[in-house]
């Protein structure tokens, strides 16, 4: 794949936020900037990558397959990911994903033949207070079932994008692989969004009821404990 000097010229100011000497660091969100052009890493993107920031494509490759939001073949405008791990599974995370599977014909990991959608299996999404849950490409929707699921992906086929439960309005991968490589976010809506909802406040509230809080730090101590540790 050809990229632009455009695209290069992205490419060299993601590089410039960082010391000279240390631009290796850019590789992260160049790959993200890779992305939001290609869809997935793609070989051209590591060597583009490479020819940037002055590395072996082996040592990209080595960063790209270790992270999981790289994707290394083809995938949807919408990563839809469930959660099918312990707590998820037993409030019913795999019927989601039994059910989403059935309707969208694909697998964990397999995208859907008008590239909308990609499947995937997720072993936590880190949201246990809110199981079932599942994401759109990162963005919450919590105790859902399989009705809702299937009904969410009817409607991002039909070219809709349902509010997330918490966190910010949908975009499509490409979208946010450019936000993730630091660009910021076009939409004005795109800035609306909550990620607090009541069941990640409780354990604060039950310890406040409870006037249980947090041992104060003694300056003293740190101290000494980090002369202690050089």
């Amino acid at each position: 794949m050809a990229y632009t000097e455009e695209f290069r010229a992205q490419a060299r100011e993601i590089m410039e936020r960082y010391p000279e000497g240390k631009q290796r660091s850019a590789l992260l969100p160049m790959l993200h900037l890779v992305q939001s052009q290609d869809g997935y890493i793609t070989q051209d993107g590591i060597a583009f990558c490479a020819e940037m920031i002055g590395i072996t494509k082996a040592q990209v490759a080595a960063v790209s397959t270790f992270y999981t939001m790289y994707k290394r073949e083809p995938t949807g405008d919408y990563l839809v990911s469930v959660c099918t791990n312990t707590l998820c599974d037993v409030m019913g995370g795999q019927k989601v994903f039994d059910a989403l599977r059935e309707y969208l014909g694909v697998d964990h990991d397999e995208t859907t033949g008008d590239g909308k959608i990609t499947l995937e299996h997720a072993e936590c999404l880190a949201a246990c207070d809110y199981a079932p849950v599942m994401t759109v490409n990162y963005e919450f929707f919590d105790k859902t079932n399989p009705d809702e699921a299937v009904q969410l992906a009817k409607n991002l086929r039909n070219g809709e994008r349902p509010t997330p439960t918490r966190g910010a309005p949908l975009c499509t991968l490409k979208e946010m692989s450019r936000q993730l490589a630091g660009w910021a976010e076009d939409r004005e809506a795109g800035l609306a969004g909550n990620a607090a909802a009541d069941p990640t406040l409780a354990g604060a509230r039950l310890a406040a009821d409870a006037g249980i809080t947090a041992p104060p730090v003694d300056p003293e101590v740190s101290l000494v404990k980090k002369e202690d540790a050089s």
